[in-house]
């Protein structure tokens, strides 16, 4: 059963401030006295913590299952996309990971010019692109398709590697390198 309970108080207008809490993950904290429940934020923010101790600044990008997880926490509640990049030294080990654009709820705005200059600023031998799609549906748009082929070309003109574009929506994770478009 989901039970959802206002963080905030409402506005004048009668609108809250912020996003009820959602409660669906069944688990409690202990206070001094009883149990509270845990927000679904709170859990995927912890998730998403021991998630980015292994997708951190030195750690080797060996486990494309370590990246999917990471992600799909990343992205579990946004209603919009965002465009991400994973800058990467020569032995693929993290050196940051950063939201380079935020669109709207069916596509953002990417400029190869800005990850080409991201990338240069961190040093980077290679990206991993990654966006979820917030209908659900994991499968690369023809939009998706041409940007990384002009993200590639853009990133081959100064040396940087494109290892992968991933798509994820629905907890479905899609590589555009897997299936060859890369």
């Amino acid at each position: 059963m989901t039970s959802k309970r206002t963080l905030n108080k409402a506005l004048p207008t009668g609108q809250l401030s912020k996003r009820a809490a959602r409660f669906t993950t069944g688990l409690h904290r202990q206070t001094s006295d009883s149990f509270v429940p845990v927000a679904d934020a709170d859990v995927i923010g912890a998730a998403l913590s021991v998630l980015s101790a292994q997708v951190s600044r030195g750690n080797t990008l060996n486990s494309p299952r370590a990246v999917r997880e990471y992600l799909a926490i990343r992205y579990a509640n946004l209603e919009h996309e965002v465009f991400t990049v994973l800058f990467l030294d020569n032995r693929n080990r993290v050196i940051a990971c950063e939201d380079l654009f935020r669109g709207t709820i069916d596509g953002a705005s990417v400029y190869p010019r800005e990850v080409v200059k991201a990338a240069l600023a961190h040093n980077a031998a290679a990206c991993l692109l990654a966006h979820p799609h917030p209908s659900g549906i994991a499968e690369p748009s023809q939009a998706d398709e041409f940007i990384t082929r002009r993200l590639k070309d853009a990133l081959a003109l100064v040396d940087i590697r494109l290892i992968d574009h991933v798509v994820i929506g629905g907890g479905v994770y899609v590589s555009l390198a897997e299936r060859g478009l890369l």
